[in-house]
């Protein structure tokens, strides 16, 4: 099937895999990432990211609940950031003080898996997906921290580590070979939305049927491309260039100014440029057919944002 055929990851995730008919995808999926069999019960929703206008700027958050009540964060980020680590981070550690309350034990707190979906080359190294964990080493032995035989028992996990937050990214641009691994088929189809007919790989047969876009309504398809548009624009406007003049700014104000100086302007530059980015993509969006709506929730945007300025 063309890769024009599917609908993008991205948007699906956000109106179709919440659905618990269409659970099955986001199970093969994680079942493929995590290498253990994931039963998705419900989806959840957090609203401790929405704390301020940028903190879901163009990316979708999905927060699931699986059969064991283990938490899974998944992040889809098209938008470059350099502080974009600091938000996984930020996005577990709020995942785990929302889903536990005042008074309870220590012992309630969830496990928690954080995946990123990250469409820009984020950090440096060689590979397209990354596993991080929390693993306690002796200093002298060099032996792994393990659990007491109750604590075993009582929380299933062996080792201390594995208690903790791990954590998943992908950098979906960076696959350039051809699938040969279930996970492969996976990232090629994040990446071009193509799905071999011949695929054996858990969610991808069901993704294929469920994720057509010829079976979207007249308005949904509208809202899709408009959404492919603004995606499309963004990636345009974050290649020309746009915001030299506020990196030449910054450039002169290190030069000049003085080190606390350095520092606001170097943040104030960030934050009135992405704005700028989000206005522009904001008018595309509209002049496409997108709703305010989608808009807003696509930029991280406020509705004065738009009044004043689109």
């Amino acid at each position: 099937m063309a890769k024009d055929s599917l609908i993008r990851f991205d948007w699906a995730a956000k109106r179709l895999l919440r659905q618990k008919s269409n659970f099955v995808v986001l199970e093969g999926f994680l079942s493929t990432l995590l290498n253990e069999k994931i039963k998705i019960e419900r989806m959840l929703e957090s609203e401790g990211n929405r704390e301020t206008s940028d903190d879901k700027f163009n990316r979708v958050d999905m927060l699931a609940e699986n059969s064991k009540g283990e938490l899974i964060i998944i992040e889809i980020q098209n938008n470059r950031e350099l502080d974009y680590f600091h938000r996984i981070l930020y996005g577990v550690s709020k995942a785990i003080t929302e889903y536990i309350s005042q008074g309870e034990p220590y012992e309630n707190i969830k496990k928690i898996y954080s995946v990123s979906i990250i469409y820009f080359n984020v950090g440096q190294g060689n590979d397209y997906v990354y596993h991080g964990s929390t693993e306690f080493r002796g200093i002298h032995t060099n032996d792994i921290l393990q659990l007491s035989i109750r604590q075993q028992e009582q929380f299933v996990f062996k080792d201390a580590g594995k208690l903790f937050p791990e954590y998943y990214i992908l950098r979906v641009d960076e696959f350039n070979k051809k699938a040969v691994t279930p996970l492969d088929e996976w990232i090629l189809f994040l990446k071009t939305g193509e799905i071999s007919n011949k695929t054996k790989t858990g969610g991808l047969s069901e993704a294929r049927e469920k994720l057509r876009i010829d079976q979207l309504s007249d308005q949904e398809k509208r809202s899709y491309n408009a959404h492919m548009e603004a995606l499309r624009y963004q990636s345009s406007v974050i290649r020309t260039g746009i915001f030299d003049g506020f990196v030449e700014g910054r450039k002169e104000g290190r030069k000049e100014g003085r080190k606390e100086g350095h520092k606001e302007g170097r943040k104030e530059g960030r934050k009135e440029g992405k704005k700028e980015e989000a206005l522009l993509i904001a008018r595309r969006a509209l002049s496409k057919g997108m709703t305010l709506d989608e808009v807003l929730e696509l930029t991280g945007l406020k509705k004065d944002d738009l009044n004043s300025e689109v």
